[in-house]
């Protein structure tokens, strides 16, 4: 063997072995939220309910991979972390979705168009994540600030009875106290009529207030706890 078929020998099984940890999972979904509270804490208890359904039925549905990352960040840097999270990760995800809100920051479209370049879902809210969850509950089509969707969540909580009466961000339960009474269900269906008229290339998403299209990756989970 030459001196040059060797140096591209030893360059391919360099190769193979940086890849060959990497293994596809079928019904794998990585999930990378901007906030560090509310939403990991919603989508994990999706993904426990998941998981317990799902892990029962052996050979016959494959457990859904769900990995959820709460990730404190502006949405441009989510995006590089996403991507940082995805080439470290020893599995091939067959499902990328990143969720954050509109909040503050300046880069909210830019970093929809970035996510979407690279090939993620994005589950964007705007203002907040709060309208989503509001969604659960009742309809509307308020531009209101990010507050005062909290303010509204805590009056249901109180009127309601839910938890020990007041909406917190770190509620460890968030998303089997949302799904009471089919709660994410109606969430999905009041979200799209939101949604019904918003045109991704004529509309841009830090302008349609109130808006949301975390129902997206909601009705994919939800799919396997309705199978």
């Amino acid at each position: 063997m030459g001196s040059h078929d060797l140096f591209r020998k030893r360059r391919e099984d360099r190769k193979k072995r940086r890849y060959e940890y990497k293994t596809p999972k079928a019904n794998s979904f990585l999930i990378v939220t901007e906030g560090e509270r509310t939403e990991p804490l919603y989508f994990k208890g999706m993904q426990k309910l998941i998981v317990d359904k799902i892990g029962g039925m052996v050979q016959v549905v494959e457990v859904p991979l769900i990995d959820v990352h709460g990730e404190g960040s502006s949405t441009g840097k989510l995006i590089s972390k996403t991507e940082k999270i995805v080439k470290n990760s020893k599995v091939i995800y067959q499902n990328i979705w990143v969720v954050f809100d509109r909040d503050d920051f300046e880069d909210f479209d830019q970093a929809i168009r970035d996510g979407k370049d690279k090939g993620y879902h994005i589950a964007w809210s705007n203002p907040s994540f709060e309208y989503w969850l509001y969604l659960h509950f009742f309809y509307s089509d308020a531009a209101l600030h990010r507050h005062d969707w909290s303010e509204k969540l805590n009056d249901i909580f109180r009127q309601y009875n839910l938890a020990d009466g007041v909406y917190r961000k770190n509620q460890q339960d968030i998303y089997c106290l949302a799904d009471l009474n089919d709660g994410v269900n109606i969430a999905i269906k009041n979200a799209k009529r939101r949604m019904a008229d918003f045109d991704e290339r004529r509309d841009k998403p830090s302008e349609y207030d109130p808006g949301t299209t975390v129902y997206k990756l909601a009705e994919v989970l939800k799919s396997y706890l309705e199978e």
